[in-house]
């Protein structure tokens, strides 16, 4: 007889409570491989593949393509145990996750590395009980070792609203509420259980923003009734920011990397007083350079070099001049932690949004060695594979936003760092050389940096030293 185990959505780390179904990868009735993946999710981070840790026969999916669902919410259940007529023993072994047949690792890339099974369907009538699209009620439900879903009280002043349990997983959800006077009590549940999801308390964020509209519009209305009597009427709705907008506007939410990006810049602006330097430099040398080291032939020949990672390299040698920009602050200690090592980021855009991915210990790396881990990661980040942990972590940013053809830009950093160098694109220009005017390669870079961790002469110091190794290449030997 087989047993079926539900699966919950596990903790994914990072601090991410909620997740977004992208793909479903099994449907009901498919036999899958202890920790084969399920189904992709996309998270505030990076889309990644949860793997189940059951080996069987799926009988039920929890959620829509679509659906956002917290951390600890049922994703699926799988029947554990030889199916009737089948080659296995049929034994069932109890419920602990490893004697259930399963790994009992819920954690995002974890596992036994047990190969995936080949994907196939097994009729419900092959089962010893029929197969739905509902948990088996008749079977033994085991819980999988991954946290319940607390059930959280919000008190509120509203004394005509009973008191009692309110099914909310999500912080990000009851400070949402919070935020917008939302009574979470008079909210009815989209989730598994009736549990409340953001997509819930955007509804009735809309909702009271429609009635305040109407409710301030109506005065108005019967005020202008004569003149509207004479005039042919124009349906408009009041946009956010006053303006009128037409009634068909698109809202798009605020979500997944989108969100993340949003509230990270947010938290930016908001916690650091930022300040920005810039200077036009020659790049003619730089690029001489590089031409001459991908020119190499010859089994020494190392892979190419970019612009970007000698930009990198330029950037590490001037953090151990100037550590003070590689460095953090602790705003409840108020301390500044300046760190040792260089997890160095670099913007990078793709079809999801703009992610960050992090090159770590770039102080230890030559240019060529820091070129190939950029090409890693950034082919990881067009194909949304990065993992949260290669998102994280980094303790100064570079930012090439020369590739959209612009010259310069104020950068916003990348909180909770404390710099970020912005580099524009590389363009001939008249230029004073040698006392004579030339067409050169000239770039402008930009500095921004957290005024609390330094002063203006630091920011300046570092942008020169740069800007020179940059225009002289040499310089930056004549340091190593």
């Amino acid at each position: 007889m087989a047993q079926v185990l539900e699966f919950k959505l596990p903790d994914l780390g990072e601090g991410l409570t909620e997740a977004e179904i992208v793909r479903w990868l099994v449907e009901v009735g498919d036999v899958v491989a202890i920790d084969q993946p399920v189904v992709e999710v996309e998270t505030a981070k990076a889309m990644v593949e949860v793997p189940c840790p059951y080996g069987g026969v799926v009988t039920a999916r929890f959620g829509e393509e679509g659906t956002e669902l917290p951390v600890g919410a049922p994703l699926l259940t799988v029947a554990v145990g030889a199916p009737e007529g089948s080659s296995g023993s049929g034994e069932d072994s109890g419920s602990d996750p490893e004697s259930s047949g399963g790994s009992g690792n819920v954690l995002v890339g974890y596992g036994t590395g047990a190969p995936a099974a080949r994907r196939r369907r097994i009729r419900p009538d092959r089962l010893d009980r029929p197969v739905t699209e509902a948990p088996v009620s008749a079977a033994p439900v085991v819980k999988t070792p991954v946290l319940e879903a607390p059930v959280v009280k919000v008190l509120v002043a509203d004394a005509s609203v009973s008191e009692g349990p309110v099914p909310v997983v999500s912080p990000l959800v009851r400070r949402l509420a919070r935020q917008n006077d939302i009574d979470l009590r008079r909210l009815a549940g989209s989730g598994p259980d009736g549990l409340i999801l953001r997509a819930d308390v955007d509804r009735a964020i809309r909702t009271a923003e429609e009635t305040a509209t109407a409710t301030a519009r109506a005065p108005q209305a019967q005020a202008q009734a004569p003149v509207q009597a004479q005039a042919p009427a124009v349906a408009v709705a009041a946009a956010p920011n006053g303006a009128a907008a037409a009634v068909d506007a698109e809202r798009i939410p605020l979500r997944g990397v989108r969100g993340a990006v949003a509230d990270k810049l947010s938290r930016s602006r908001t916690e650091i007083p930022d300040a920005t330097c810039w200077v036009d430099a020659d790049a003619t040398e730089l690029m001489a350079v590089r031409a001459a080291m991908n020119a190499a032939t010859g089994p020494s020949a190392g892979p190419k070099v970019s612009v970007l990672a000698l930009l990198a390299r330029i950037c590490t040698a001037a953090l151990a001049r100037f550590p003070e920009l590689n460095s953090t602050v602790d705003t409840e200690a108020r301390e500044i932690v300046r760190l040792s090592g260089v997890h160095l980021g670099f913007a990078a855009q793709t079809e999801r949004g703009l992610v960050v991915p992090v090159v770590r210990d770039a102080h230890t790396r030559n240019a060529e060695s820091i070129g190939a881990e950029i090409a890693r990661l950034t082919e990881l980040a067009r194909t949304g594979k990065l993992s949260p942990a290669q998102l994280t972590g980094g303790t100064f940013t570079l930012n090439n936003y020369g590739v959209f053809g612009v010259d310069g830009s104020t950068p916003i950093i990348n909180h909770p760092e404390a710099a970020m160098l912005g580099v524009g694109r590389i363009m001939p220009k008249p230029w004073v050389h040698q006392g004579e005017l030339a067409v050169r390669q000239v770039v402008q870079l930009s500095l921004t940096f957290d005024h609390r961790v330094c002063d203006g002469g630091t920011a300046g110091g570092f942008l020169r030293y740069v800007a020179d190794c940059v225009e002289q290449p040499a310089v930056l030997l004549r340091t190593l």
